[in-house]
């Protein structure tokens, strides 16, 4: 059988009971902002007497020490413009427990039968949830500090890695031109090029500096236009075409694929075309199949007639190695026609012509 409250005193137990069971420290306060009633946990928290709590102005609690600036414009100024405030942040030193940080949830409940107005406030200690943030936020501060020092040194690095390779690159060009050997002067001529070779995949991955991937589709064009403008001669005039499909791949991968893109470009300037060519041809293509892809560089040249490519000589060891670190292969196709280089990851159709 349902037994309703029988009085006021029954009430107010209830309300007490309530409130008491609440874990987060609980207020309720009159329109005056006297205490009407707190929670079990709000005594706990803040140590308070409730002897001196109950009834009393909540800014006199402690000698005055809630009187708070924050609090007082949350109670004075928001609360009578609406219903609820949610998430009101303080930040205080709060009497007998120290300095918190604390979000107040207010709410004001009006009753039909009376003009009297009640306020609920809630407290919710988050001063180690800020601890916390602030710490993540110093740390992550503190890495991306040094994150930017990381790159200073890098490009300083990169800088003086530059610098070295063209003093090498001056240093053996000099000592090509002084010795008698014709042999030994054209070595050292081919570790001249190489040299620079390196300079200029160095030159060409800063431009994109402090990426972890590099764009194949713009990398391969600059780095071919560069080494036919600084290889081709006016005696042979030799067209370096580059058709790239777009895709990147991470820095380390893209410094040995232009050092492979630059060993049989090189090669196919020096030895394709001993005898003067109309419509010269170098063609270099990068196409891509998820995760596999294809380089090819091939030439109309002379082919196997003048270009020997089945001999072991420096460069030929430089790609193979290059190629092995890659997890591909190289597969070699030559003929009369002219020369084609393929190194391949995986299996991959080729969709793109060489060069003809």
């Amino acid at each position: 059988m349902f037994h309703p409250i029988a009085n006021i005193e029954d009430a107010q137990t209830l309300a007490q009971a309530i409130v008491n069971t609440i874990v987060e420290p609980f207020l309720v306060l009159d329109e005056k902002f006297h205490v009407l009633a707190a929670s079990r946990s709000f005594y706990q928290t803040f140590k308070v007497d409730p002897e001196q709590t109950h009834g009393a102005l909540l800014y006199a609690l402690g000698n005055g020490q809630w009187d708070i600036p924050a609090l007082r414009l949350l109670l004075e100024t928001i609360i009578p413009e609406k219903t609820a405030m949610d998430g009101f942040e303080v930040e205080y030193d709060f009497p007998n427990i120290g300095r918190r940080t604390m979000l107040l949830n207010a709410r004001k409940v009006l009753y039909d039968h009376s003009s009297a107005i009640t306020i609920l406030l809630a407290f919710n200690d988050i001063t180690a949830r800020r601890v916390i943030e602030k710490e993540k936020a110093e740390l992550l501060g503190r890495t991306e500090e040094l994150l930017r020092q990381k790159d200073v040194l890098l490009r300083e690095m990169e800088h003086r890695v530059a610098n070295s390779l063209q003093i090498i690159a001056s240093i053996l060009l000099l000592k090509a031109r002084s010795v008698t050997s014709e042999e030994t002067r054209q070595h050292l001529k081919d570790a001249h090029q190489r040299v620079l070779s390196v300079a200029e995949v160095q030159r060409h991955l800063h431009t994109e500096a402090g990426l972890d991937e590099i764009d194949v589709g713009s990398y391969l064009p600059k780095l071919c236009s560069s080494l036919a403008s600084s290889m081709v001669g006016d005696a042979q005039p030799i067209a370096v075409n580059v058709t790239a499909q777009g895709g990147r791949i991470d820095s380390q991968k893209a410094v040995s694929l232009g050092l492979i893109v630059t060993e049989l470009v090189l090669n196919a300037i020096k030895y394709a075309f001993p005898r003067e060519k109309a419509a010269a041809l170098i063609q270099v293509s990068w196409e891509t199949n998820d995760s596999d892809w294809k380089l090819t560089v091939s030439d109309n040249g002379a082919g196997k007639l003048a270009n020997d490519v089945s001999s072991v000589g420096l460069g030929t060891a430089i790609v193979e190695a290059l190629v092995k670190q890659l997890e591909a292969r190289v597969d070699v196709v030559s003929d009369s026609s002219g020369t084609s280089v393929s190194v391949t990851r995986a299996t991959f159709t080729s969709r793109i012509p060489r060069a003809a």
